[in-house]
């Protein structure tokens, strides 16, 4: 291994040569194939993960059976239920897919505590990546807590649409974006369809009128 993964971080650059030295001695380089599980709910984790390539969705399973995509981690960026359960010592609460062809460097729960502690430089990374996620974590509830389910879902189709204006996703997948039920979002875009705004078949939604859509995307602005 070498120091050049380092370089892929944000706030890690600026680290004294000796804990660079430290971390890359002591990590590993892992890879996971799209769709492998790299973490699960009831699991303590045992490194701190920093992608390389790739991306990871984090998601929860209702008890009633029910997913709601949490966030997702891409290259350059720390996981942070990963690093809260580390410093809480907690096992997961959330699982991790691989959505695509991932490749991270894992560093020891050993080394992360031995960092945490002694370096200023890594604390600030740390610290610094959790609070942004945390931001964007209470968005979402405030979104799932109080916006329109149908201003959600026209962000979420504007968000994912394709240069051929098309979104390959099932009604199960978007639901799970959008914290809501299956049935919900299949009557929502029923609604679209009848409004020719969308035409759907089997895994594929097509955008017909991108303004409309766009525009009452907009209406929570």
């Amino acid at each position: 291994m070498t120091l050049n993964w380092i370089e892929q971080f944000q706030g890690l650059a600026s680290l004294d040569a000796s804990i660079k030295s430290l971390m890359t001695q002591k990590s590993n380089i892992i890879s996971y194939a799209k769709n492998s599980v790299i973490f699960g709910s009831g699991k303590a984790p045992d490194h701190f993960l920093l992608m390389l390539e790739g991306t990871v969705r984090v998601q929860q399973l209702s008890e009633a059976g029910r997913e709601i995509v949490l966030y997702r981690v891409h290259a350059g960026q720390s996981c942070v239920l990963t690093t809260a359960c580390l410093l809480a010592y907690e096992d997961y609460a959330a699982e991790g897919i691989a959505e695509t062809a991932v490749k991270a460097v894992a560093l020891p729960r050993a080394v992360f505590d031995e960092l945490i502690a002694q370096s200023d430089e890594f604390r600030r990374f740390v610290f610094s990546a959790y609070s942004r996620r945390m931001t964007d974590l209470f968005a979402v509830i405030e979104d799932i807590a109080f916006q329109r389910m149908d201003i959600r879902l026209a962000q979420k189709l504007f968000e994912l649409v394709d240069e051929d204006e098309q979104i390959k996703s099932t009604h199960q997948k978007m639901a799970a974006e959008l914290g809501t039920a299956r049935e919900v979002i299949s009557r929502l875009l029923q609604e679209f369809q009848r409004r020719n705004w969308i035409a759907q078949s089997r895994g594929t939604i097509k955008l017909l009128n991108l303004n409309e859509i766009k525009k009452l995307a907009k209406t929570a602005d």
